[in-house]
Order: C-alpha cells, then sequence, then structure tokens
C-alpha cells in the first residue's frame, strides 16, 4: 500500500486523475486523453505508478508537467467565476428554465426550450469543429442582459453566431426583416450585426455576424446581404474551409481573452 489516494475530477469536459497523500496535498495527475502522468515530484514516481495502477488503460508517458504556453497561463490565471469556457451551449436559458420551468401543461410549447433546442444544435455543430483548430465559446453575457449565443474563433476568423429555431419552417430574409413562417416579419438582422460589432469592440478585432437557422424547410434570400451570413446549422462545418486570416497563436490569444468575463463588461 502506497498511502496515497486517487480522486477523479473534471476539468472543462475532461476526466483527471489526481494522486495525493492523505493530507490532500496533490502529487501527480492522470490525464487519460493525452495518456500522461505529470509527476511534481520526481521522487515519487513508483508509488505514483502503483496507485494509478488499477486506472491506467494503456502504456503512458511520465514525466514533469509540460511548461504552459502563454494562452494557457492566461487561462489558468482567470478565477473560475469568470471562465466563460465551461458554459454550455444555451447555458442561459438552461439556468432560467430551471429556475423557472413553467406550469407543466400550456397550450403552446414554451418558446425559451425551442430557443435552447436551437443553441443545443448549432453549439454541438461548433464544437465539432475543435479538431480543426476552432475554438467555441457559448452564451456569452454582455451587459444590459444581452448575449451573444456562440463565439467561433479559428483560422477563419472570429464569428458571432446567433440562432434561430425554424423547424419545418421557411425563412425568407430581407435585410434587415427575418419572416419566419406565417409570423410577421422581425429586424432580427439588426441585432445579428449589433452582436458582432459588441464582439468586435471587446476584442480590438473584426467579428463577423452569422444567423444560424435549424431545421429550416426551406431558406429564401431574395437579395444580396450586407455582411451577415445566413447559414443552415448543417452548414457551419463550412467555416474549417475558411482559412488564412488568423495564425495558430493569434486563435489562441483571442480565444483566451473572449473567455474571460471581464472581456466583456465593457461593451
Amino acid at each position: 500500500m502506497t498511502g496515497l489516494r486517487v480522486i477523479p475530477s473534471w476539468r472543462h469536459g475532461q476526466e483527471r486523475l489526481y494522486v495525493c497523500h492523505t493530507d490532500g496535498r496533490h502529487i501527480a495527475w492522470y490525464d487519460r486523453e493525452a495518456a500522461r502522468v505529470n509527476l511534481l515530484s520526481e521522487d515519487e514516481e513508483e508509488p505514483v505508478l502503483e496507485a494509478l495502477g488499477p486506472f491506467l488503460t494503456g502504456p503512458v508517458t511520465v514525466g514533469p508537467p509540460p511548461v504552459p504556453t502563454p494562452a494557457e497561463l492566461a487561462r489558468l490565471s482567470l478565477h473560475p467565476d469568470d471562465d466563460l469556457a465551461p458554459n454550455r451551449p444555451g447555458e442561459a436559458l438552461l439556468i432560467a428554465l430551471d429556475r423557472e420551468p413553467g406550469p407543466s401543461y400550456r397550450l403552446r410549447p414554451d418558446p425559451r426550450r425551442k430557443a435552447l433546442a436551437a443553441e443545443q444544435s448549432v453549439g454541438e455543430a461548433l464544437d465539432a469543429l475543435d479538431g480543426a483548430g476552432w475554438h467555441a465559446l457559448h452564451s456569452i453575457p454582455l451587459p444590459g442582459g444581452d448575449r451573444i449565443h456562440h463565439l467561433a474563433i479559428g483560422p477563419g476568423g472570429l464569428y458571432a453566431v446567433h440562432t434561430l429555431y425554424a423547424r419545418k419552417q421557411r425563412v425568407t430574409v430581407t435585410d434587415p426583416m427575418v419572416t419566419l413562417g406565417r409570423r410577421e416579419p422581425e429586424p432580427l438582422l439588426r441585432r445579428v450585426r449589433a452582436d458582432a460589432d459588441r464582439a468586435s469592440y471587446a476584442l480590438t478585432a473584426e467579428v463577423h455576424p452569422v444567423l444560424a437557422l435549424t431545421e429550416a424547410s426551406d431558406v429564401s434570400i431574395p437579395a444580396p446581404i450586407r455582411e451577415v451570413r445566413v447559414l443552415r446549422d448543417t452548414d457551419l462545418t463550412g467555416l474549417t474551409r475558411l482559412g488564412g486570416v488568423l495564425k495558430p497563436a493569434d486563435v489562441e490569444a483571442l480565444h483566451a481573452m473572449a473567455r474571460d468575463r471581464q472581456t466583456w463588461k465593457r461593451v
């Protein structure tokens, strides 16, 4: 017996197993995804590996923690309450529905749940771009109670994405109006542009506005639209074909800046 304890923990959606003494002092952690055991003290390698033995799923690299990049240092310096990266798609709606779920029986579905379904669908599509060098942040709070549904940051630039639930509806976009089915037109593109403008101000970088439509039966755009991209949720992967705008270091730096809640308090 080593006298060491193994404690599982989740950080930003990834599992880590921390090895600590009985007094709670951490001496190592096992990152399953990276297949690496990070040691804070090389003298304790043998007891650490013995304690982790039942949890190791294959060959692992053992050594001191890798030197953090500038972006990682910026992330680590964030107070957990200020880090927006853990936000789930539709985070604000999830919290609102948890606090006030509404009556059990309604004549019409709660519109918040449709909006949530749209943000979750678009958020899932944006999160899937991670392997192509992109980062996505969700439900970014802005002063005055507003929020940006999603912010995508990658080699192709920065995009403020506003979602619209359009399941089995025909959508007509006539700048700045958006008509959903038989409803009255709304000047939604003004909101989409305003979100991108506020993000540009906060990040001191150009942010492009995007309107993402979920499950629309048909999309009609009679005339060209200024600045705004109108995409179906299934077309968001096309952002990965846009490149040559930001270098990897710029992507990481902007992501570190955007995930800090304090960045958005001045817009």
